[in-house]
């Protein structure tokens, strides 16, 4: 996993949605994902670039799942995916981002919002 200081933005309203973003580039970070850690805080994320779905196999908590187009538009949310679920490929999507569950309520994100990530 790409430990790399990115920040994750809601472009419209320049609000903040994620102060520690992890990028996972690379075919193992991607497949690993969030395996063997013990929560996702409140602020992380992890960006799976390029990626069009997900799992939870062998994770131990439930997440929000945001799908992205290539220009960080949101075209699919899952809320809350709990452990040993597999989430359906989007052919729509280029990547997708992992929040801790209840952040797509608590962030007020919905379809077509546009996102920015930064350094």
């Amino acid at each position: 996993m790409s430990i790399v200081n990115l920040k994750l933005y809601q472009r419209a309203t320049g609000k903040c949605l994620a102060e520690n973003v992890l990028l996972a580039n690379t075919a193992w970070t991607r497949l690993r994902g969030l395996i063997g850690r013990q929560a996702l805080a409140e602020g992380d994320a992890l960006w799976l670039r390029p990626c069009n779905g997900v799992h939870t196999f062998w994770m131990r908590f439930t997440i929000d799942v945001i799908y992205l187009d290539e220009h960080l538009r949101i075209v699919k949310l899952i809320k809350n995916l709990r452990p040993f679920r597999l989430a359906p490929p989007s052919l729509k999507t280029f990547s997708v981002i992992e929040m801790p569950e209840n952040s797509i309520a608590r962030l007020d994100l919905h379809l077509q919002d546009q996102l920015r990530i930064e350094k």
